[in-house]
């Protein structure tokens, strides 16, 4: 089978095409049949190495992690055999390739109707925003700012917000991404690029904002904290600025917290709050009142592509492989 992986740090250039055994699966895997993989900006990251900052760093020869959409063909010890034949989607570690395992316990199972755009949400993307609103406490008629907003796991925190009754802010960085999020339900959008960013935000919310959902860190989650209502919570599930951030005490001092949410801490501290929160993801997607955006899907052997529009920021939604 085909797989990429890099052996140096570096550009899209790196990433190269292997030819490797199918992989095998051990107690609690199944291996899938692959029929598309969401591609995630973090790897853009990990694949530039010490350059991307200091907690991206993996070992060299190193694989790319992704959402992968596909059909159970094999099962390790301790798996129920029903599996075999199921549509399923899954974060895999060694995730572009045509062929991957990846833990049974995690599987997202994809009803008929649902595209591959959206089932590759299932299983990752979708938790980490439900996990983030929860983890803020969202309530209805609250006013979340939702920052990144058209990214893979953004737009869907967008949706979420909506979903729970939310008024939303979103931000993103182009006429193009703030036309966008308004179009995935946000009340109002806001260009994070002009150096007034917050004062636009205040406008759209006087009082301040309730809850801020952030996955840049550095100084964007350091300004937003100013823009909390006394009760106000930040919730961080990223950091993909790369940049120390150094949360200013003095901020919180003003009835405000900051709180970090991370998927696989969750799985490992509440595994059943995190079992349902992938088929609730499940369930609004059937209903119609969840989807991901598709920027574009590419073929396995443009795995470099597919980085360089994640690196170049210009993407609308999720960038998927077929291999």
């Amino acid at each position: 089978m085909r797989r990429i992986r890099y052996h140096a740090y570096g550009g899209p250039e790196v990433l190269v095409m292997e030819e490797a055994d199918p992989p095998i699966p051990g107690p609690g895997q199944v291996r899938l049949r692959v029929e598309a993989i969401g591609a995630n900006f973090v790897d853009v990251k990990f694949r530039r190495g010490p350059d991307a900052g200091g907690i991206y760093r993996r070992d060299l020869p190193a694989v790319l992690t992704g959402d992968v959409v596909g059909t159970v063909e094999d099962i390790g010890p301790g798996v129920e055999p029903g599996l075999v034949g199921r549509r399923v989607a899954a974060l895999a570690e060694d995730a572009f390739a045509d062929q991957v395992v990846a833990d049974a316990e995690w599987l997202a199972h994809v009803p008929e109707g649902i595209d591959d755009a959206t089932a590759s949400i299932l299983p990752m993307a979708a938790p980490v925003a439900l996990g983030a609103l929860r983890a803020a406490r969202t309530a209805p008629g609250e006013t979340v700012l939702v920052h990144a907003a058209s990214g893979g796991i953004g737009h869907l925190a967008v949706q979420l917000a909506k979903i729970s009754g939310a008024t939303v802010i979103a931000t993103a960085g182009s006429p193009a991404k703030l036309d966008f999020v308004r179009a995935m339900g946000a009340d109002a959008a806001v260009d994070y690029s002009a150096a007034d960013w917050p004062e636009r935000v205040r406008q759209a919310a006087p009082g301040g904002v309730d809850v801020v959902l952030d996955s840049v860190g550095g100084g964007v989650l350091r300004r937003s904290l100013d823009l909390l209502a006394p009760f106000g919570r930040a919730v961080v599930y990223g950091a993909a600025s790369g940049e120390p951030t150094d949360v200013p005490v003095t901020s919180l001092f003003a009835l405000r917290s900051v709180t970090g949410f991370s998927l696989l801490a969750l799985r490992a501290a509440a595994p059943k709050q995190a079992r349902e929160d992938v088929e609730e993801a499940v369930r609004y997607a059937v209903e119609g009142r969840l989807r991901a955006a598709l920027h574009a899907r590419l073929p396995l052997t443009e795995a470099a592509e597919a980085h360089r529009i994640l690196e170049g920021r210009s993407q609308l939604g999720r960038v998927l492989l077929v291999p």
